[in-house]
């Protein structure tokens, strides 16, 4: 039986007394297909404002399985709570679901805006996880309340049989879930690729409020005082305004938010379906933030790219691989080595590489550009394993990554992910890994070592000072041979930095920062994600 048929006993059953001592008529047919219509928009709704909240989460505070776990229990919790709660209003289904719509549009279209609002300018640790916190109990609450007030809406006037109560109870689920499914859709696919983060919940909010729109002038006319009706609508358009007005100043608010965040002033931003790229600079101080972590400074970097480098470059090396490293830095230093013909690139965001071909072209001489680079826009992971290798291998795997403080870049500091860099290693070539700072984060540099030797390779921990990072550590890794020594190169340019000596002694670790023997990191146990989130010192 479809939404719009009725069984035989609805049209013996008696009309329940509507407001003023009228009868409350049974939604004609056309518009109880309207009200299911309505279910479903405001589902959609519903699941975008959970999924704008864990969005919002995993980019302002690194997410996580705990993070989300919490925000999903806590949402479906707050249905429950919420039905439970709007019990005693069934009574006036009506003006309650009106009400209950406008504060769920209001609440949900500015919840991004909130809680990023409060990431910027309040303490990270306390301010926004309590926006999150509220924001998701409300949000849940209502959208927990609106399926027992359609409900009433839909059985209005009708006296109804088990029978009949289940076939509309399985219409309002189908229609609720069918909703959901386009929400689901729509936010990752249309919503915050095309609008953003804030933006896609401000315009989501506006629909939420249209649909209350609708409900309110083709069926609630009839179990509304007139009164009511201009009053709920009049509310209803000032929601719609307030989001629209949101909606246009949304730039304003989220420049101004995101200036909070950093020291210097920003000059270019990304916002892509993998990240927040954010570019600072300061007179000649040119920064790279990914997800407000930095990435390197131009007062410094040259420290950090010539130990990660040069150590990994045999004499007879021809052949480079380079694994992250958007930024270009570390092909530029590789292109000054002239024997040096052949360097793939793989980089997962495209936005990065186009800012390293212009915003940051000055910091890495171009480097992308230069036709002895092949760019390749792709997971590290999945090209490895789908990669044509060229014959034999390169002759120097360079894996710069961000740190992996998420489970996505997890997987990429796994047993699994050396395995696969393995196979594109020459034989007797070399491979270097930036692992993290031993003294800030002792553990994932530790586990990142261990993890490596799982994987079959001799390793060569070694670290150097990098003002702007503090004590920053690498891997230097060689197959199934005795562990190498990081040394320069015979033909290596004249550097800023990284000599014989200060190699020599980066091997060196002194006793607070010694090695530790720890089990390896895992796509099944991704160890060194919670070494990253607990490990700071």
């Amino acid at each position: 039986m479809t939404a719009t048929e009725h069984a035989p006993t609805d049209h013996a059953s008696t009309p329940s007394p509507a407001p003023g001592g009228g009868r409350s008529p049974e939604p004609p047919r056309r518009w109880r297909a309207l009200l299911l219509a309505a279910v479903a928009a405001c589902a959609a709704c519903g699941i975008v404002y959970e999924l704008a909240l864990l969005t919002l989460s995993t980019s302002l505070n690194g997410g996580g399985i705990v993070a989300t776990s919490l925000i999903v229990a806590g949402y479906i919790a707050a249905l429950g709570a919420g039905a439970l709660a709007i019990k005693p209003l069934l009574a006036h289904a009506a003006i309650t679901f009106i009400a209950v719509e406008v504060a769920l549009g209001i609440i949900g279209g500015v919840s991004a805006a909130a809680l990023y609002v409060a990431f910027a300018f309040l303490d990270a640790a306390d301010g926004s996880a309590w926006v999150l916190a509220v924001s998701t109990a409300l949000i849940g609450g209502l959208v927990g309340a609106e399926v027992p007030l359609l409900m009433t809406l839909l059985q209005r006037g009708r006296v109804a049989g088990a029978t009949d109560s289940g076939r509309t109870l399985a219409n309002l689920n189908a229609a609720d879930y069918l909703g959901a499914l386009v929400g689901g859709l729509a936010w990752p696919f249309v919503l915050l690729p095309h609008l953003g983060m804030i933006r896609g919940a401000a315009a989501t909010g506006m629909v939420n409020l249209v649909a209350a729109a609708i409900v309110a002038i083709f069926l609630l006319r009839p179990v509304v005082s007139p009164h009511q009706l201009l009053t709920a609508l009049c509310v209803l358009l000032a929601a719609f305004g307030l989001l629209v007005t949101l909606l246009v100043r949304s730039r304003d608010i989220e420049t101004t938010s995101r200036q909070q965040l950093y020291d210097d002033p920003i000059i270019a931003y990304r916002h892509t379906a993998y990240q927040e790229i954010v570019v600072t600079r300061r007179g000649d101080d040119l920064r790279l933030y990914l997800d407000g972590g930095l990435q390197f400074s131009t007062r410094d970097e040259y420290r950090y790219t010539e130990s990660l480098v040069y150590p990994a470059l045999r004499d007879d090396a021809r052949s480079a691989l380079i694994l992250g490293g958007g930024d270009g830095l570390a092909a530029r230093e590789l292109l000054r080595t002239p024997r040096i013909d052949t360097i793939v690139q793989v980089e997962l965001d495209s936005a990065v590489i186009e800012l390293a071909r212009t915003t940051m072209r000055t910091a890495n001489s171009g480097s992308l550009d230069n036709p002895r680079v092949h760019v390749v826009i792709d997971d590290a992971m999945g090209w490895l394993r789908h990669a044509q290798i060229p014959s034999g291998g390169f002759d120097a795997v360079i894996v710069d990554l961000p740190d992996p403080d998420t489970l996505v870049l997890g997987r990429l500091y796994s047993t699994e992910f050396y395995a696969l860099a393995a196979r594109a290693l020459a034989a007797d070539g070399l491979m270097v890994v930036q692992a993290g700072s031993p003294f800030s984060t002792p553990m994932a540099f530790w586990r990142t070592v261990s993890t490596i030797a799982d994987a079959g390779f001799s390793v060569t921990p070694y670290h150097v000072h990098v003002p702007t990072f503090g004590d920053w550590g690498f891997v230097l890794a060689r197959r199934g041979k005795a562990a190498p020594m990081p040394v320069m190169p015979a033909d290596a340019p004249p550097l800023r930095f990284l000599n014989p000596q200060v190699l020599e002694a980066a091997t060196v670790f002194a006793g607070d920062i010694g090695p530790r023997a720890l089990e390896p990191s895992t796509l099944e146990h991704p160890r060194i994600v919670e070494d990253m989130r607990t490990g700071y010192r």
